[in-house]
């Protein structure tokens, strides 16, 4: 779609210091995690404060699509959903002749962790996506699953969707080798999946580094907690013993990854931000604000409640980061308000995200009268003063959010496309205009 026929957001620039307290939905990646576990599990389970998203939703349905059996049920602040395993894997829903269709949209958590799943159904699965979707990497998944025996037909682009899954209602399992340089969701996709196979499963990476680590940590200490027994003391090498998962009631947490943008309002006002219900342990990547905004010139402290404050300073200043994961889009946001230079590394595989990440915010910093360039591995941002214009979010949320954490120090600054934030927060444009609204309030 050309941008120019997508809607402007006038971005909020109140032009004085926010002070807020902001509740963030919950966690995307747990939530989408714990959805596909349970449909494997021993039993019904209950996930409680379950995101609802586009992201999340696209979960349900897959699942759904699959054969689990899914209900909504509203609870205090939220919602729950109550989730009927597939029970034996033979039990999936693709017995039919026709090809059980999977829309993934553009959710990596679709796109990577439900064709495993599909694997030990029983039927055809045509998956399919946005037209984003299709440009993002799918290969050493593709390969891993061939791998295992499963037959995948592309009608695209090699290791790219549109792809076809035929699946016998089980995975024998053994050693897979893959490259997941280029997405940590490789290995979860083949770990979640693991306790299911017949003789459990040791996945070995087989390439110089593996992306968001953190991710892979979360999905490890999920099957653990849900009795599932993970080797993961060797480097680049993981083993998944067959068994029972354990059906369970899990509260998600808060997404701390989205509780970024508001934090990052702090700094960029020189206000004050609360976030109730931070994790006093986690594994959630976004915890990592706690370390990184006291770097770039605020006061960060979690009260004995739960209660995240963060305050900014007198100014933004640069910092040297590395991996900082799908946290770089808010990084760089700040980064290009910052006083001084910054330098963001270890976060080649952006270019394989809902867009290519490092581009697409060089391009938008420079259309505002920014200075930033790209590096092998990360982006380069230094101070220049920034003017009004459009921020085009390239379909993907966290490109949208950085334009309006700009916005809130940038007079006119619009956003193309603001409802792509709906991919994992829906509520994001009304939050934002509420957070902008406290700021000069008595």
């Amino acid at each position: 779609m050309d941008s120019t026929t997508l809607p402007l957001w006038p971005a909020p620039h109140p032009g004085a210091p926010v002070d807020a307290t902001v509740t963030v939905p919950a966690s995307k990646s747990l939530t989408n995690r714990y959805l596909l576990l349970a449909a494997l599990a021993d039993g019904p389970s209950r996930v409680r404060n379950a995101l609802a998203s586009r992201d999340s939703d696209l979960m349900v349905a897959a699942l759904r699509a699959l054969g689990a059996g899914i209900e909504q049920v509203a609870a205090d602040g939220g919602t729950d959903l109550l989730v009927s395993p597939l029970g034996t894997p033979s039990a999936g829903a693709g017995g039919g002749t026709d090809p059980v269709a999977i829309d993934c949209g553009l959710a990596g958590t679709v796109m990577r962790f439900v064709p495993p799943l599909a694997a030990l159904c029983r039927g055809t699965f045509a998956f399919d996506g946005d037209p984003h979707a299709r440009r993002r990497p799918m290969a050493p998944l593709v390969d891993a699953l061939r791998q295992l025996g499963v037959k995948i037909t592309e009608h695209g682009e090699p290791g790219a969707l549109p792809f076809t899954l035929e699946a016998t209602g089980a995975l024998e399992g053994g050693r897979v080798e893959i490259d997941a340089g280029a997405s940590s969701q490789f290995v979860s996709a083949l770990l979640l999946i693991g306790p299911r196979t017949r003789t459990g499963l040791e996945l070995v990476h087989a390439g110089s580094g593996v992306p968001s680590l953190d991710h892979i940590r979360m999905t490890v200490e999920a099957l653990r907690g849900l009795g599932v027994a993970v080797d993961d003391s060797k480097p680049n090498r993981w083993r998944v013993e067959p068994g029972p998962i354990a059906a369970f009631d899990k509260t998600m947490e808060p997404d701390l990854s989205n509780a970024g943008p508001f934090l990052a309002a702090a700094l960029a006002t020189g206000g004050t931000v609360r976030i109730p219900h931070w994790p006093a342990e986690t594994t959630q990547v976004g915890d990592l604000w706690r370390s990184i905004l006291p770097r770039m010139g605020a006061t960060v402290d979690r009260s004995a409640d739960g209660v995240l404050t963060v305050t900014g300073g007198p100014a933004i200043h640069g910092i040297d980061l590395a991996d900082s994961s799908e946290l770089a889009p808010t990084v760089a946001a700040l980064c290009a308000l910052a006083d001084s230079p910054s330098r963001l590394s270890g976060i080649a595989h952006l270019r394989g995200h809902e867009t290519d990440r490092l581009a697409a915010l060089v391009a938008e910093i420079a259309r505002l009268g920014g200075d930033a360039e790209e590096t092998p591995d990360g982006l380069l941002i230094r101070p220049r003063p920034l003017h009004g214009g459009v921020f085009r979010s390239y379909a993907d949320h966290r490109m949208a959010t950085a334009g309006a954490i700009i916005g809130l120090a940038v007079d006119g600054v619009q956003v193309e496309d603001i409802a792509t934030t709906a991919k994992t927060m829906p509520d994001f444009p009304a939050l934002w205009t509420a957070l902008a609204a406290t700021a000069g309030e008595a």
